[in-house]
């Protein structure tokens, strides 16, 4: 699971370039602009234009930036650690986020990030 917030880029990457199916779903939490992209017409984009091929490099690198630093907060940190971090990157739109998909996201049941809150606040 990952949030992305508004002019950020969301993809099921790892499914496209591995040429499979999704093993997840991407499900928009308010009114969105999705475009969508499939690789018979990214490939010319890469291969004819100096922008696209720097764009999808770009892309790919922060895909993969975070998905190692949420590894590394799973493993490394507590939920509490977690949710403090969530909250301090994006307090504006967190709010927007039902809290069963924030404790999801931060690999606990609604009932611990309820405890959680009430420590905090």
């Amino acid at each position: 699971m990952r949030f992305t917030f508004p002019y950020e880029f969301a993809s099921g990457y790892d499914s496209f370039l591995a040429k499979t199916p999704s093993a997840y779903q991407i499900e928009a939490l308010s009114d969105s602009i999705l475009w969508t992209l499939n690789e018979e017409n990214l490939q010319p984009f890469y291969k004819h234009t100096e922008a696209g091929n720097k764009m999808g490099r770009i892309l790919s690198e922060k895909l993969y930036i975070n998905k190692c630093k949420r590894l590394t907060s799973l493993l490394t940190e507590s939920p509490e650690e977690r949710y403090t971090h969530l909250m301090s990157e994006q307090p504006r739109f967190i709010q927007l986020i039902p809290l069963k998909y924030i404790a999801s996201y931060i690999g606990i049941i609604p009932q611990a990030l309820s405890r959680i809150r009430r420590r905090i606040y």
